[in-house]
């Protein structure tokens, strides 16, 4: 027989998710509503002269050359972000299932790195890469690579990507673990037996089995690395070499805090929010579909 909570009071609902809308409203919405509003204004760095021009500071973005680069080098980390750190997660849980003793403490241990700050995870890497100082960076000399994120912005970007996938890898093998446990073992140990072996049971039957899993982390993943990842860019690379690792998020902080330009920030978080709607409601409907909730 099926039980459902009932309230005697017709406002108490309400009152049990108001705080939570209070939240909402204060942090989410609020603030979108005021970068909007910021977005066709043209103001001074000190806010004591504002201009309603319209479409005007849109207009400008996509006329910037550095603005469009920005996107191609937003896609192509968000792209290593989001499928790397699934990947590795994925294989790390697939291995940290199989474990019987000392299992506690690998999964301890690959659960640590998601209690670090950004802020932290980016001056740890960037002090394991440093040119002269880095232990990273002595053991790449040692094998006959010149490693100077400083000056190579391919090696710049390779710095953001791992501490990016450092850090969100606790939270991707988390869920990818609860996933691979939720499996029962007598599918895996039939498939086994007819036949199957660890590849293609993996393949036919594993991970169409986490494919929900799989798609709430890719989801997570890209916001994460639109959004997230700006206190690692800001305390590795600061953008630079030139504008090699100016990824989206950084930008907006960059020409809004560092170059005074309000309306030109507003406008492109305006973007960046909007490319996010559109990329999650794009995997929703479409990527969804492949999707096994049985």
């Amino acid at each position: 027989m099926e039980k459902r909570a009932r309230f005697t009071s017709s406002w108490l609902p309400y009152a049990l998710v108001a705080p939570q809308i209070l939240i909402t409203i204060l942090f989410f919405f609020w603030p979108a509503v005021q970068a909007l509003y910021q977005s066709v204004l043209l103001q001074d760095a000190f806010g004591g002269y504002s201009e309603f021009v319209w479409f005007d500071n849109f207009s400008a973005l996509f006329g910037d050359p550095t603005y469009l680069a920005a996107f191609g080098t937003t896609a192509i980390f968000s792209v290593l972000v989001a499928v790397g750190g699934m990947v590795l997660s994925l294989i790390l849980a697939v291995f940290a299932d199989r474990v019987v003793k000392g299992a506690a403490i690998y999964k301890t241990f690959l659960i640590w790195p998601y209690a670090v700050s950004p802020v932290v995870v980016g001056v740890l890497w960037m002090f394991l890469l440093s040119p002269s100082l880095g232990l990273l960076s002595h053991v790449l000399a040692w094998l006959g690579i010149n490693w100077n994120y400083m000056i190579n912005g391919n090696q710049a970007m390779t710095l953001i990507v791992i501490a990016a996938i450092w850090k969100q890898i606790s939270y991707n093998f988390l869920f990818f673990l609860a996933g691979l446990q939720s499996i029962p073992k007598s599918l895996i140990e039939a498939a086994a037996i007819d036949g199957a072996g660890p590849v293609k049971r993996f393949f036919t039957i594993i991970f169409p089995m986490i494919s929900p899993t799989t798609f709430f982390l890719m989801v997570v993943n890209i916001v994460y690395a639109f959004f997230d990842t700006f206190a690692i860019v800001e305390a590795t690379t600061h953008g630079g070499p030139g504008k090699d690792t100016e990824i989206l998020v950084y930008k907006v902080f960059s020409d809004g805090f560092k170059g005074g330009d309000l309306g030109s920030a507003a406008a492109q978080s305006v973007v960046l929010m909007v490319i996010v709607i559109l990329l999650t409601v794009v995997q929703f409907k479409y990527v969804e579909k492949k999707v096994q909730y049985a």
